[in-house]
């Protein structure tokens, strides 16, 4: 899984498609270790360190019930995420409003000579 994270650093945390997985499987519920781990074709092992650095940046939360440890979401740390994206949502928008006013206005499709059709 490569080097352990030096900072807490929520972009690196989900840059992993894995980690990413784990993040929506803890969204609806907390899980022991096992049972998030038959939810991927990796071994318990590679989970726990996955499920370590999401700890380390507190998007997950671990919990000792008796001899197990459970985990759960804790969303908090995406507001960073959600603020850093929240900039680009502008080139978004203006590409929406780009494509609404092409197809209010009946102008010709790309790359044809015809107007698209009503």
């Amino acid at each position: 899984m490569g080097e352990p994270l030096h900072k807490a650093d929520v972009f690196q945390a989900i840059a992993d498609p894995t980690r990413r997985e784990l993040l929506q499987l803890l969204s609806g519920q907390e899980m022991p270790v096992g049972t998030i781990s038959g939810h991927f074709p990796i071994s318990r092992t590679a989970v726990s360190k996955h499920l370590r650095v999401l700890v380390s940046v507190g998007l997950v939360q671990d919990r000792k019930v008796g001899r197990e440890t459970r985990y759960r979401l804790n969303a908090e740390p995406l507001t960073e995420l959600k603020q850093w994206l929240s900039y680009f949502e502008r080139f978004w928008e203006n590409k929406l409003s780009v494509l609404k006013h092409y197809v209010e206005s009946g102008d010709a499709a790309p790359g044809s000579d015809k107007p698209h059709a009503e």
